[in-house]
């Protein structure tokens, strides 16, 4: 099949890699434009560009879509079957939606209608939800509310959003691949979405990721997964940030005010919270690396009684 592939962060990389690997004929790149990085300004191709020029396949990285008229042509010269989208980062116009002869198809890291957006994985974690997972989706002009063709699932437990977005990369990359010849057969058949049931998983910014002591034990200990890697569960300890990696909830009474720190020990520090408490068991501090509490405070002190805010 010939196929257009859009797609930007590591998670599409699998996706892409599986197409050609697959046989596919991968007519077109597109990606996010390069951006720099860091103090020193330095560009960074996109994952997905970075594969793209190993593979050796034609890239394209438009600034925008809409009214791109020099784009929507390029695409219509080609002439795809198809185009594959996985975590593209912009929502395709109706003009390029139309193309393909067999419309265009996202890999979305969610059990859809649940999680439509942009950051479904943390999402996932942040609700409690027992599944994460990936639904391969016939296109239209809504947020992630096409049709469903396929969905694989993943037992979240206590991974991190790391841990699940990479494993959810691999299934999802193997479920596409599986349900391209049924697309080119004309036997993949697509479930309607039920609205009721959605939910939004918007974006992840530093101050999503804000510890609230106001919080259930539980919802402190799946944010510090959720945040896991960027931007990490934080806190404020006499004025200075700490971020928590991992903890270990505890549902009980506790007398204490929200924040307080109730007790330091190898085990961890036992934080005071809305009905229980939580004991951090890995922490950082500014210019410092991760470290378990037990090996922190052979060098530091942490105050009983302070209150974390």
């Amino acid at each position: 099949m010939n196929i257009v592939f859009m797609g930007t962060p590591q998670f599409a990389v699998p996706t892409l890699e599986a197409i050609v690997k697959a046989g596919h004929d991968v007519l077109l790149v597109v990606t996010q434009p390069d951006k720099a990085k860091d103090r020193g300004k330095k560009i960074h191709y996109t994952p997905v560009k970075e594969k793209a020029l190993e593979l050796g396949l034609k890239l394209t990285q438009p600034e925008t879509l809409k009214n791109n008229e020099e784009f929507i042509s390029q695409l219509e010269g080609l002439s795809p079957d198809l185009i594959v989208v996985v975590a593209y980062g912009k929502i395709l116009p109706k003009a390029v939606l139309d193309i393909p002869k067999y419309g265009c198809i996202n890999v979305h890291a969610s059990i859809l209608p649940r999680h439509r957006g942009a950051a479904p994985i943390q999402h996932a974690i942040l609700a409690g939800d027992e599944y994460g997972g990936v639904t391969i989706m016939q296109m239209d002009q809504g947020l992630d509310s096409g049709d469903m063709i396929a969905t694989v699932k993943s037992f979240i437990g206590g991974y991190t959003a790391d841990q699940l977005h990479d494993e959810l990369m691999i299934k999802g990359a193997q479920l596409l691949v599986e349900v391209l010849p049924s697309i080119k057969e004309g036997t993949a058949i697509g479930a309607k979405q039920n609205d009721e049931h959605s939910t939004y998983a918007p974006m992840i910014f530093k101050e999503t990721g804000r510890i609230n002591f106001e919080d259930s034990p539980e919802a402190i200990e799946r944010l510090t997964r959720a945040m896991d890697s960027w931007p990490g569960a934080t806190c404020y300890y006499k004025g200075q940030p700490l971020k928590i990696w991992e903890a270990l909830p505890f549902s009980e009474d506790v007398s204490d005010l929200p924040g307080t720190i109730m007790d330091v020990s190898n085990e961890g520090i036992k934080i005071a919270c809305k009905d229980g408490y939580i004991l951090a068991k890995v922490i950082q501090t500014p210019g410092k690396k991760r470290m378990m509490v037990k090996d922190f405070i052979l060098g530091n002190s942490i105050e009983i009684g302070s209150i974390l805010v």
